[in-house]
């Protein structure tokens, strides 16, 4: 024996991997089953075991530690704007575009498509977050694109490839395309009426000699946005406020598409400024751009710019929700699995009662997350119904306040569940905490999400009414302290003032959760459920379950390995 080694490495978990994330998650595969799409099971099978394997997780640290660079100018001088990225962000952006991740509804909207969209993009979440923002942008644009006329019509053949393409050139010599949005400035922030950039008409005969057909209803856009997301995407759709000849003739705040190449073939004049330097979301890039005369198209009505935007919004808020609970899935099981492989005080730590309490709640969060997405997904599936429409237009901000909400204090009690080997950033969780804060804040922050709920509330309060009670109806019978819950939420909700917005939001939530769970999930997983959120409060730390649950039997179904 070497007398120099000073000790042996045991007591340590293996890395998480080679599994199949799909497989291992009976909750998912049952919420899939459950909102009509489980025509996907076997595509998602596949999709969960290409994921789960170690080089491609590994492919998340790779590219989160080997962020984009701004090469603002070329060799010569010349400025070229572009944003390099390492292997791994491409790797990853082939994988999300090559399984339909930005447009499997569009392309095949059979019953169920967002559905399992959304399962997919679930198991996404657990692999790496900051290839999600332009997945989510392109597959949100689709809608008001296609309303777009000739400009839909060239562009959307390329949105809707499965080829991912990263070079910069004209869209016609592109095999792919992605798109992100512009939609803040220095001086709004939220508040996006406050924005000051300029778009005036292009003269039709400029417009023309120029770039010919395509010419028609071009406009130049003087200003600046804040935030500019995923700069290297194909085209980008901003805010901006339409003026005429002066000033003084203004039309309003509207949406134009912006690309990165004219049809001329020349770089549009998006001048990129820098690259954020973000706490989280690391791989993927936001910047800060001026448009130096840059031409865009209108998308929508003059003057109309919010609503036209606000449509993609609404899908951008699904994928917030939906991404928050694929990132706890993602810190439970590497939490979970720690615990199973290190011991403490003689005995593994998943076979300590406190901590069989911190993690059977952690599993019933993330568990109702992925139960709430999925039933949110099926609204969207749905929304040519006017109920499942408005419940829709509800649950989405309700959603993302909530669920993204809860992420940050999930990502910390997983970490801490790993002690000093979460902290560090040789493992997944430290990455993870850093990534919950973002779906929070983009696309509206919990204030705005929580305004958004009492105007859908306050449009049609009655339909409203009618709409959440045939939602959880089938639960109250089924429990009674949940039905004396869902009676209190129905009798506040025209009654709450901006104040107590937040408040309602949360409830709105859990009920929701709740009836899913009470209706679907095993006994064991309802009421503890029930008993821990439905009776009382959800505030405070993880770890506060009450007594004479089956928390090992929630933890089985948690991970099942």
């Amino acid at each position: 024996m070497n007398p120099f080694e000073t000790h042996e490495v045991f007591n340590q978990a293996p890395p998480f991997g080679d599994v199949n994330l799909f497989s291992i998650d009976p909750a998912l595969q049952e919420a899939l089953v459950r909102e009509g799409a489980g025509w996907a099971f076997d595509e998602l099978t596949a999709l969960g075991e290409r994921l789960g394997r170690f080089e491609v997780l590994d492919l998340a640290r790779l590219a989160n530690a080997n962020g984009p660079r701004l090469a603002g100018f070329d060799r010569s001088g010349r400025r070229i704007d572009e944003v390099e990225f390492h292997p791994a962000w491409h790797a990853l952006m082939d994988l999300m575009i090559g399984a339909g991740a930005h447009s499997s509804p569009w392309t095949d909207p059979r019953p169920g498509a967002q559905v399992a969209r959304a399962a997919a993009y679930l198991l996404f979440g657990q692999v790496e977050n900051g290839a999600q923002c332009p997945v989510t942008m392109t597959y949100a644009s689709v809608p008001a694109l296609r309303r777009a006329g000739s400009l839909g019509e060239r562009w959307l053949p390329k949105i809707l490839s499965l080829d991912y393409d990263p070079r910069s050139l004209p869209v016609g010599q592109k095999r792919g395309a992605l798109i992100g949005m512009g939609m803040t400035e220095k001086q709004g922030g939220t508040d996006v009426r406050a924005n000051t950039t300029r778009a005036v008409p292009m003269p039709p005969p400029e417009a023309r000699a120029r770039f010919g057909e395509e010419g028609e209803g071009a406009w130049q856009i003087v200003g600046h946005k804040w935030f500019f997301s995923a700069p290297q995407s194909d085209a980008h759709l901003i805010l901006a406020q339409a003026k005429g000849d002066n000033d003084a003739d203004s039309s309003g705040l509207s949406c134009f598409f912006v690309p990165r190449f004219l049809p001329d073939g020349e770089r549009n004049a998006i001048r990129v400024q820098r690259l954020k330097d973000k706490l989280g979301n690391r791989s993927n890039a936001s910047s800060e751009v001026e448009f130096c005369g840059a031409v865009g198209w209108l998308v929508g009505e003059v003057g109309r710019g919010i609503p036209t935007i606000l449509e993609m919004g609404s899908h951008t808020r699904l994928d917030c929700v939906v991404g928050s609970a694929g990132i706890m899935r993602a810190a439970l099981c590497h939490a979970l699995h720690h615990a199973r492989g290190r011991a403490a005080f003689g005995k593994p730590l998943a076979e300590q009662p406190l901590m069989q309490n911190v993690l059977a709640d952690l599993a019933l969060e993330s568990e109702a997350a992925t139960a709430f997405a999925l039933r949110l997904a099926r609204c969207f599936d749905q929304a040519g119904a006017p109920q499942q429409s408005l419940l829709g237009r509800i649950l989405t901000p309700a959603g993302k306040y909530w669920i993204c909400k809860r992420g940050p204090a999930f990502g910390a009690e997983a970490m801490e569940v790993m002690g000093g080997n979460g902290y560090v950033e040789d493992g997944p969780l430290a990455r993870l905490y850093r990534e919950f804060p973002v779906n929070s804040i983009w696309e509206g922050s919990g204030n705005v999400m929580c305004l958004d709920v009492l105007r859908a509330l306050g449009k049609n309060p009655d339909a409203a009414r009618a709409a959440l009670q045939a939602e959880l109806a089938p639960a109250a019978a089924l429990d009674a302290r949940f039905a004396r819950y869902a009676e209190a939420l129905e009798r506040d909700l025209g009654s709450t003032d901006e104040a107590g917005a937040r408040c309602l939001a949360e409830r709105l939530v859990i009920a929701v959760q709740g009836a899913c769970l009470l209706q679907h999930a095993p006994p064991f997983v309802a009421e503890a459920f029930i008993a821990s959120r439905i009776e009382q409060d959800v505030g405070g730390a993880f770890g506060r379950l009450p007594a004479g649950l089956d928390v090992e039997a929630i933890l089985a179904r948690a991970l099942a390995l």
